[in-house]
């Protein structure tokens, strides 16, 4: 048996200018019917459906019950003050509070108020008093609905009782209001005005969107040219490839801040300069990670299944509905290699606080850097190939 050496073939695709693999890389994406469902078609249906849910901004006019066991002039005017706030729509009155923990679980009501026995005579002899208040803690809008609405009827009626005993001690009406309340407090919401949940969520979400679905269509797409084989390529046909989903990218980005934004009314902070230096940033550092992570996972199939689970837990460490401080401490470090948390808080800072740019100049720059350090990566991984070693081969 001889031992003679044979060089293992090696296919190196030529080097191709940026435009060329800009428009291939176009190209590639309306073929793949998956992928453009990712970065075409479902921000379009995001876009229009998701903020459909929060349409009505804030809730009202939540069926709940006052369970009324004192049956005085006092917890009837407590129940007409419920009837009356526009937040609750009192539809059981009753004296039974196992009735209403039963209509609470049928879903008949999303909460009830109890009013104990003896609630008059306890506030005409100046003692304390405890109204209980029971919600639905399953629906975190439902239940502060609940809360504040009995809240305000409660906090109503207390106030008039005290300014009453304030005028029985020889107050006039002036001074009773004014001993009870000496410092008035007006609460406004500057950047929320309407203080509803869509205009809280979607702005913020929109950012999510337009990550999750460039991450996992360009880590499908990358998945695909590693198993065609199509990886290896020079450094100006993976910029040229980068580019070409960078603009899809934008144009997504486009459409939420430039549209949607608009049509649904969110608060904006009138920095449309701001917004396009966000996206210039934001969008081409999700398109490298997506496509470092599609080189790494070698699969378009993987690559989904990994990262279709991933937008919820990035939901939470991005800083928006969870505080940050209360994450464990490795998170509060890891959550910075994903775009979205860099990208969220420069967005609020400037699409809805009205922030100038240099307040956001420190999450571009981390925008920025990540982006750069995984391009990087991508073009040291997916390099042209080199000539490989002759390899004895036995005959």
């Amino acid at each position: 048996m001889n031992a003679t050496m044979k060089p293992m073939p090696v296919v190196t695709p030529p080097p191709q200018g940026v435009l060329r693999a800009w428009l291939q890389a176009l190209a590639a994406v309306v073929r793949d019917k998956g992928v453009l469902l990712l970065l075409i078609g479902a921000p379009v249906l995001y876009g229009f459906f998701y903020p459909w849910f929060y349409a009505d901004e804030v809730l009202t006019r939540v069926q709940v019950a006052v369970v009324d066991m004192d049956r005085t002039s006092l917890s009837r005017q407590i129940a007409r003050f419920a009837d009356a706030d526009p937040r609750i729509d009192v539809r059981l009155l009753t004296g039974n509070e196992r009735e209403a923990q039963e209509a609470l679980w049928r879903g008949e009501i999303e909460g009830y108020v109890l009013i104990p026995a003896h609630l008059k005579r306890s506030v005409v002899r100046g003692e304390s008093a405890v109204v209980s208040i029971e919600a639905n803690g399953a629906y975190a809008l439902l239940n502060k609905a609940v809360q504040y609405g009995f809240a305000e009827a409660v906090g109503a009626v207390s106030a008039g009782v005290e300014i009453r005993q304030l005028q029985a001690s020889g107050q006039s009406a002036q001074q009773a209001r004014a001993s009870r309340a000496p410092v008035q407090l007006q609460m406004v919401a500057l950047f929320n005005p309407i203080e509803g949940y869509g205009s809280f969520v979607v702005p913020a979400v929109a950012l999510l969107i337009l990550q999750q679905t460039l991450l996992m269509g360009a880590a499908m797409l990358a998945g695909t040219w590693v198993e065609s084989g199509q990886h290896r390529a020079h450094a100006t046909t993976w910029l040229g490839r980068l580019l070409g989903l960078s603009t899809l990218g934008w144009a997504s980005g486009l459409f939420y801040f430039g549209w949607i934004f608009l049509l649904h009314d969110y608060p904006r902070g009138g920095n449309p300069l701001g917004a396009l230096a966000l996206l210039a940033c934001y969008i081409p550092a999700i398109a490298a990670l997506g496509a470092l992570l599609g080189l790494w996972f070698g699969n378009r199939e993987r690559a989904l299944q990994v990262l279709l689970w991933t937008t919820l837990p990035i939901a939470f460490v991005a800083g928006f509905s969870w505080p940050a401080e209360a994450l464990p401490e490795p998170l509060q470090w890891l959550r910075w290699l994903l775009p979205s948390t860099s990208g969220v808080q420069a967005s609020l800072r400037l699409n809805q606080l009205g922030a100038p740019l240099s307040a956001a100049l420190p999450y571009l720059c981390a925008l920025v850097a990540l982006g750069t350090v995984c391009t990087a990566a991508v073009l040291v991984k997916a390099g042209p190939a080199r000539a490989a070693l002759p390899q004895p081969v036995a005959h």
